[in-house]
């Protein structure tokens, strides 16, 4: 049975059309991820926040065109967040989506959340590879649930497009 989260159906309802044809694949890879994000934290006081970071860290790729997206991921995330009078989340949710891929440990501020999320994305772009200690039972009940279809292909199908357009920099998305 799929757990549903109205914050997440809403943003993403809300940006269908920019999504279409990959609504599903990005759906199931934000759930898996707000999942995983709420294995690694049981904080109840978190699950708002690992929705709206969920929903909109990779939106950009689609809303803006871009395999450049964090920036305007994060702006989307800050729009969000004004219109619902959560501003004191801003620089919360906004080192969420511009450190989830991020190759070390992230130390700084709101270091649980922002750890939190980027382990559970790592673990879901990795299919586990990466598992921070999650059991492997675990993952898979994310994917049982979500299913993965063809986010990974999509994923490699973008890099090498970016890649012959910026073979300088094909993954600017990736921080140390």
């Amino acid at each position: 049975m799929q757990i549903k989260n109205e914050i997440i159906d809403s943003i993403l309802a809300k940006n269908k059309k920019s999504l279409d044809p990959h609504f599903e694949i990005y759906n199931n890879h934000v759930y898996r991820v707000f999942l995983l994000c709420q294995t690694l934290d049981s904080n109840q006081e978190n699950i708002d926040k690992y929705a709206i970071a969920s929903a909109f860290h990779d939106l950009g790729i689609w809303t803006d065109h871009t395999f450049d997206y964090l920036e305007p991921s994060i702006a989307q995330a800050l729009r969000y967040l004004t219109q619902i009078n959560k501003k004191e989340w801003i620089d919360e949710i906004a080192l969420m989506i511009d450190m989830h891929h991020k190759r070390s440990s992230y130390k700084g501020p709101f270091q649980k959340t922002v750890e939190t999320f980027r382990r559970a994305d790592w673990i879901d772009v990795t299919r586990g590879r990466l598992s921070f200690k999650v059991k492997k039972e675990v993952i898979q009940k994310t994917r049982d649930e979500y299913p993965i279809l063809g986010f990974h292909k999509f994923l490699i199908f973008e890099t090498l497009k970016h890649f012959l357009k910026s073979p300088l920099n094909p993954l600017p998305m990736f921080k140390k």
